[in-house]
Parts: structure tokens; sequence; C-alpha cells
């Protein structure tokens, strides 16, 4: 059972969320405002936390900021009813691993709760060994190469940066501002227009394993695939 913090000042929909959450084994603990929450956060250890942004006292994106000076690999996602882009751009660059407008499906939090939690033990796993198998190739992240059988392409560091994110992120559709925020830390149109061209090399970087594929998603982002006999 992952340990969860919820930073919710709506006492009615804190409620019917926590106790969701509790139904899909998540231990929630709740804090009626950003100051309790980050009382809660000094004095406990939690596998992921929900803020919401307008909160009274400690909003959501001041809790973040002080959270992550104490544990920088928390994961967390901003809940919000504002839905500017500009709200959205300062969430993801906080390093929010998601940012949900509400009104939103719960089962939908869920599975992203899951997937974050399930990228975030991947990750810890990777950790002391730069080489991941991926298909037919093997990526060496420190080396900078990805090798298929008697060809080593080398890599840029931004190449390998995007490689490794979409590993971990295999086999999920990933929202172009996501993978942006995450590799390139921005989200402007230069940003977008080199996060293609770098798009296009990885797939012919790949194309020689039928069982891999970068699926593009229109006005959405981006699958990476991967078959499961292949992982």
């Amino acid at each position: 059972m992952k340990k969860l913090l919820l930073a919710e000042d709506d006492i009615d929909f804190a409620t019917v969320l926590k106790q969701y959450l509790e139904l899909h084994q998540f231990e929630v603990i709740w804090a009626e405002n950003g100051e309790i929450a980050l009382d809660y956060f000094k004095n406990q250890t939690f596998d992921i936390c929900i803020f919401d942004v307008m909160m009274p006292k400690l909003d959501g994106f001041s809790l973040a900021e002080k959270i992550i000076t104490i544990n920088p690999d928390i994961p967390f996602i901003f809940l919000t009813a504002r839905k500017l882009k500009e709200d959205k751009i300062i969430g993801l660059k906080l390093g929010a691993d998601d940012y949900i407008a509400k009104p939103f499906e719960v089962d939908e939090l869920v599975l992203r709760l899951q997937n974050i939690l399930k990228r975030l033990e991947q990750k810890r796993s990777l950790n002391g060994n730069n080489i991941i198998e991926i298909g037919s190739y093997i990526f060496d992240n420190e080396r900078l190469t990805l090798n298929n059988k008697n060809h080593v392409q080398q890599l840029t560091e931004k190449e390998a940066a995007l490689i490794e994110y979409l590993y971990l992120n295999h086999n999920q559709l990933l929202k172009r501002d996501q993978i942006l925020m995450s590799v390139w830390k921005k989200d402007d149109y230069f940003s977008g227009r080199s996060m293609d061209v770098f798009i296009s090399r990885l797939r012919k970087y790949f194309n020689s394993d039928p069982k891999i594929s970068i699926e593009s998603v229109r006005n959405i982002g981006l699958e990476f695939k991967i078959e499961k006999n292949s992982i």
C-alpha cells in the first residue's frame, strides 16, 4: 500500500476522493490547507502527493516549492479548477509529474498515479545500471550509445535523455507538453520544433526492430511502443 499526501481545501471533494483512493490500495493522509500538508510532510514519509493549486494559507505551487527542498525526488500531481496554460507551465516547471484540471474522472487519476509510481520504481531499478535493453537494442546512458547488433549509434545528451524518458514511459500516451517540460525544461514553439526533429531521429535509430515504434497522436502527443516480449 502506497502512502499518499492529499492537500485539498474542498472538504466534500477531498472526502470522496480519499475514500476512492483508499479503495484502490492507497493510504491517504488528507490536509485541508497547504500549511497542514507541509507539516505532515515534514513528519511523515510519503510515496506520492496530490496538491490542489488554490488553497488557503499556502497554495499548491508554494507548497510544492517547499516540499521539493525537503525531498526533491517526491512525485506529485497538481489538481486545479483553473485551466490557464500559464498555470500548467508553472506546475510542470516545478517538476510536477502531472497537472489535472477539474472536473476529471477519478479512475483516470488512479491510473496516472499508478503509472507515475511504476515509472519511479523502474527508474530506481536503473540506478547504478546504465545499460538498458530495449528490444534488440542496448542503450548505454553513460557512454551515450545505442547498440544494435554490429552497429553503434553515438547519441547526443539530449537524444539519450529523450530515449530514457520514453523508455520509462513506454506503452503510455505522452502529451507533448509533458515531454517538453521533462526533457527540454520548457514548452515553447522552438522547443516543440526541436522535439519533432529529435523524434524523427529516434524513429530512424529504432527502425530495424519492428517491435519498437514511436507513434504520434495528432494534437495530443506520442507513444513509445515496445511489444512486451521485447522488453
